[in-house]
């Protein structure tokens, strides 16, 4: 997806439509003269309401919508007529769309499902008629209730990027290259920081035509959870993935310092990361000969399951899908 076209944030007003008014009509025809009350209700207000849509990837198309008005009730009339309830607004976003209150930040739900409905702004409720009022010492009420105003709301969206595997490393830690490698995928590449700047998604084929999602995250620094460098602005998307491969290259001067600096941003960000299957990739390791491995792995003293990967050649990257789809369904 172009960098552009990928947006993971936004923030709208919603106001949901206001009830419509009950109705104080009295019956009159030609056969009464002095009826009763037949006032009906009103209608209720419009809600605004978000719905999962498995085929979007991106919140783009709230970018620029910041008003989301949704239509008000309509008024009660008389034979108990209740008023048309408001049309209410509909808004498609991906699976893993969370909505939060823009004041408190407080977390209110999150859509996960395709299809699945939640209300973001509820409508408000229609008044009643005068007809619910009548009573044996008040036989003709000549008033009903006013609708119930809608809410106006600011909330924010955020989305955080459904995978089965995300990729975390430094810049040019080999991520683009290894997503392009092995899956259809066609992320920016290119021998500088930051190359990648919105999340990629590639589907990755496995044995016996099953098959995985992987996401390229972009690069974390120190600091990230301050929000240094691109910050916690994508770090969120390391949340929803079921397994993540580290990925250090083997040219670094001190690959298991390296993968500790990465582990501490995920922890400080959010501890319950580290509950999640973590696998190092040793990435680059066409660079190296046999000796230079062999030294490398004896330094590593990590706790995890470990691999040297090569995008280019080709090297270890099957034993790498292997130790992923164990990773994802231990």
């Amino acid at each position: 997806m172009a960098d552009q076209n990928f947006v993971d944030y936004v923030k709208i007003c919603c106001r949901s439509g206001h009830g419509g008014p009950g109705s104080t009509h009295l019956l009159r025809n030609v056969m009464t003269a002095k009826g009763g009350p037949d006032g009906g209700d009103g209608g209720r207000g419009g809600h605004i309401i978000l719905k999962g849509n498995a085929q979007l990837w991106t919140l783009i198309h709230l970018k620029y919508r910041k008003h989301v008005l949704a239509e008000s009730g309509g008024s009660g009339s008389g034979s108990l007529s209740t008023g048309k309830s408001g049309d209410d607004v509909i808004l498609e976003v991906p699976l893993g769309t969370i909505a939060k209150d823009a004041e408190t930040g407080e977390f209110l739900f999150e859509i996960r499902e395709d299809g699945e409905q939640r209300v973001i702004a509820k409508g408000g409720r229609g008044g009643l008629g005068n007809h619910n009022f009548k009573s044996s010492t008040l036989q003709t009420p000549r008033f009903a209730q006013p609708g119930e105003p809608g809410v106006e709301e600011w909330k924010i969206l955020e989305l955080k990027i459904l995978a089965d595997v995300g990729l975390v490393g430094f810049p040019n830690a080999g991520k683009s290259t290894l997503l392009a490698s092995i899956s259809a995928a066609k992320p920016k590449i290119a021998d500088y920081a930051f190359t990648t700047l919105v999340p990629n998604l590639g589907f990755v084929k496995y044995r016996d035509n099953r098959s995985f999602i992987m996401a390229d995250i972009p690069g974390i620094i120190e600091g990230a959870h301050t929000g240094k460098g691109l910050g916690v602005r994508f770090l969120r998307h390391i949340e929803r993935n079921s397994a993540l491969l580290f990925m250090v290259p083997a040219d670094s001067n001190d690959v298991a310092k390296d993968y500790n600096i990465l582990l501490n941003e995920l922890k400080l960000y959010n501890p319950q990361l580290l509950d999640k299957q973590r696998i190092l990739a040793i990435t680059k390791s066409d660079l190296i000969d046999n000796e230079l491995q062999t030294l490398i792995e004896k330094d590593l003293k990590i706790d995890i399951p470990h691999i040297f990967i090569s995008a280019v050649s080709g090297k270890g990257l099957m034993e790498l899908k292997d130790m992923l789809w164990k990773a994802m369904n231990s």
